[in-house]
């Protein structure tokens, strides 16, 4: 066979060659990958050991709680030294020895360092780097008790001081509760201003007279037992004026409402006037003075013989009580008013009724109170709620118990009740002779050792055994000078602004006003010319 030329072997020998190189290269570089990885594992591996050392030093370090509440630690030791520095840095402070002061500050400080330096780095106090520390501040702490300043010191200091700071507080109180007072039983120039205008209206203006003398002809009305007969007593027209609109708006039969209004001769006109000015969806609403009832006199009232008696007036009036001074609360000649008292001689007032509601002059009606005429009062004369809730609320709180009477004719854990809203079945009231208990009680405490304020504790004693609890939502209390469960509030039938935040006051609770200003015309003629708003 003839072999070819070399110019045709050639191309074979360089395509074998480069397949060859190609090849080599490309497990250089494998072998390259391979050893990097290798190594890098290698290198890995001591940081890892290093890394879970340095985890199970920490783990083994100092606890700083285990450190404090051991006993035998120096850093329990310093702790403690500081707390005590603190104490006296603060006497020191109230002594004017600033400078000593200023030197166990400073010495605090260094002490609060060590113990954080410790904390950083995890590691115990040792006795070397803590013994100057130590021995500094035991020698400022040393200093402080040759000052006086130890543990007898600072309690006497501390009890002087809350003793200053409790007659401050007393006398802030006092000041506060006198202002107060004063603030309540102000009358708004308002309030003053309508019954002027009031009072000059009716003398001037024939056709009112008129108006209230034809509604007076409807007397039949006035004695009717199948009515709705509702009672007030006061000498605020505008206040007045609110409960029988609210209850008129809230009535599902007004034209079967009846009230009767009492007054005093001051207002008595002015009452009058505002009655025959404006209409309360057809409810009746007569209006009377208690100077006209001839059976109310000192002989038969014990009030108005207190009220001639120079030692209540100068209690009430003048504010000295005896041997000390009367506290404010006892001082108003409201207690002594007839108006207040007047509830207790209801049977006398309307003579031919059986069952009236009495309502103070500082409630909104937001239900119908119908229902309250047919509740059955299991004999009893006084229907009300009670507020014996808290113990605050029970006879011990209003009674002196360490009076025999007192002590032997009634419970101290008794419930108490509220006026303001009561249903009074005035027939078991004659029966009774519940007006003659009053009286009893009233003799009996013309020293003021049985009771000292109000109407309500000799309303405790006369219709002790005699009331019957209603449903706490027929009157809700307390608007006036604390604060109310908005559902309870809401699901009231009476809301009671008792206290001295009233209502018409610029003193008054501003979220509960919006509950009794609503039922106030404010664009009436009178209301406005008098700046009511």
């Amino acid at each position: 066979m003839r072999r070819r030329p070399p110019d045709f072997r050639r191309p074979v020998r360089r395509r074998l060659s480069n397949a060859f190189w190609w090849t080599l290269c490309f497990v250089a570089v494998l072998l390259f990958v391979f050893i990097l990885s290798k190594g890098s594992q290698i290198e890995s591996r001591p940081v890892l050991i290093k890394r879970s050392y340095r985890n199970e030093r920490i783990m083994e370090g100092l606890n700083i709680t285990e450190e404090m509440l051991n006993p035998s630690s120096i850093a329990r030791q310093i702790s403690d030294q500081i707390s005590l520095a603190k104490a006296f840095v603060v006497i020191a402070k109230e002594s004017s020895n600033l400078q000593f002061a200023w030197e166990l500050s400073a010495q605090i400080r260094n002490s609060q360092i060590l113990l954080s330096n410790a904390a950083t780095r995890r590691a115990p106090l040792s006795i070397t780097e803590a013994e100057t520390a130590i021995r500094d501040m035991a020698l400022l702490l040393y200093q402080a008790q040759q000052l006086h300043y130890d543990s007898a010191t600072m309690i006497m200091r501390l009890k002087a001081k809350i003793q200053t700071l409790d007659e401050n507080v007393s006398s802030v109180s006092e000041k506060s509760s006198k202002y107060g007072q004063i603030a309540a039983e102000e009358v708004p120039k308002s309030l003053y201003c309508l019954g002027v205008r009031l009072t000059t209206e009716w003398f001037r203006n024939l056709n009112v007279q008129r108006k209230f003398n034809e509604k007076r002809q409807i007397d039949t009305k006035l004695k009717d037992n199948d009515l709705y007969h509702f009672c007030v007593f006061s000498d605020n027209i505008l206040a007045t004026s609110v409960v029988v609109n609210s209850t008129a708006l809230n009535s599902k039969s007004p034209d079967r409402i009846v009230f009767h209004l009492i007054t005093d001769e001051v207002n008595y006109a002015a009452m009058k006037a505002w009655f025959s000015m404006n209409n309360f969806r057809r409810v009746t609403v007569d209006v009377q003075k208690f100077e006209d009832f001839s059976w109310l006199n000192a002989s038969y009232v014990p009030v108005l013989k207190q009220l001639q008696d120079s030692d209540t007036q100068n209690y009430y009036f003048s504010g000295n009580g005896g041997d000390s001074r009367t506290p404010i609360k006892f001082r108003n000649p409201k207690y002594l008013s007839m108006l207040n008292h007047l509830r207790f001689y209801i049977p006398e007032v309307f003579p031919a009724l059986k069952k009236v509601v009495f309502l103070d002059d500082d409630i909104v009606v937001q239900k119908d109170l119908s229902d309250l005429f047919s509740i059955n009062l299991n004999g009893n004369v006084n229907g009300a709620v009670e507020t014996c809730m808290e113990t605050f609320h029970r006879y011990h709180k209003y009674l002196n118990y360490s009076h025999p009477l007192i002590r032997e004719h009634f419970d101290p854990d008794a419930c108490g009740w509220a006026f303001g809203m009561n249903v009074f079945d005035l027939v078991e009231w004659r029966k009774r002779n519940v007006t003659g208990i009053y009286h009893y009680w009233q003799e009996k405490n013309v020293d003021r050792t049985l009771w000292k304020l109000g109407t309500l504790p000799p309303g405790l004693l006369t219709f002790y055994g005699l009331t019957e609890p209603l449903d706490p939502s027929w009157h809700v209390l307390g608007l006036g000078y604390t604060n109310i469960d908005p559902k309870v509030i809401e699901k009231g039938a009476v809301l009671h602004f008792n206290g001295n935040s009233k209502p018409w006051l610029k003193i008054g609770i501003e979220k509960y006003k919006p509950l009794w200003e609503k039922y106030v015309d404010y664009t009436h003629p009178l209301l406005q010319s008098c700046n009511f708003h």
